[in-house]
């Protein structure tokens, strides 16, 4: 059983947390239920994301169950997010018990505020890329959809999301489940699977 965590925020980007969640569910669900995935916020209130869409969290900071799987999203309320000790301290402490922690768009920024992300190579909104690098002690990798490096995937812009995503259900589960599950969701990028080439630079 893997438990997936999705961090929600006010000024979240929608897709960057809603791809990955759709491909995170379907896999449950062609693994006959066996994974749960949770929408974790800082507080119990309705988030309202980066295009207007609200969502309520499944849980808060202090009461979401063990995940194996954590997912930063990007957004406008990254820039906000990440003057907020709070948050990024949730990142750092939850990230320390996890398999795998991952970031689309801007989440690397707020990967990189809570220490993750440093001496590491990541991916991130090509908007945002000279952003981030002028944080410092980061490579910022401009030329692939998403990055592994170690246990952190990180991905560029909004539906980058689904590839990486796609990408950890294939390491988790084999490439055969992954292939299936963007059958189901009928995904069809270019290439059909990204983890059918060799391993993101």
């Amino acid at each position: 059983m893997t438990t997936y965590g999705l961090l929600i925020f006010d000024g979240a980007e929608e897709l960057d947390f809603a791809g990955p969640w759709e491909v995170f569910t379907a896999s449950s669900m062609l693994r006959d239920g066996a994974d749960t995935a949770v929408l974790i916020a800082e507080r119990t209130h309705a988030v309202r994301c980066n295009k207007g869409m609200r969502v309520l969290p499944d849980h808060t900071f202090d009461d979401h169950p063990p995940l194996d799987v954590l997912l930063v999203p990007g957004g406008n309320g990254t820039r906000r997010e990440v003057s907020n000790p709070v948050l990024t301290d949730w990142i750092r402490t939850t990230a320390a018990d996890v398999a795998w922690t991952t970031s689309v768009c801007t989440g690397a920024l707020l990967l990189h505020e809570a220490g993750l992300a440093r001496g590491r190579r990541v991916a991130t909104h090509y908007q945002f890329e000279d952003a981030l690098e002028a944080r410092g002690d980061v490579t910022v990798v401009r030329d692939a959809r998403y990055v592994v490096d170690g246990n952190l995937v990180s991905s560029q812009g909004v539906s980058a999301g689904i590839d990486m995503a796609l990408w950890l259900i294939g390491r988790l589960h084999g490439r055969d489940h992954a292939r299936a599950v963007r059958q189901y969701i009928q995904y069809e990028p270019a290439p059909p699977y990204l983890a059918d080439l060799p391993d993101a630079a």
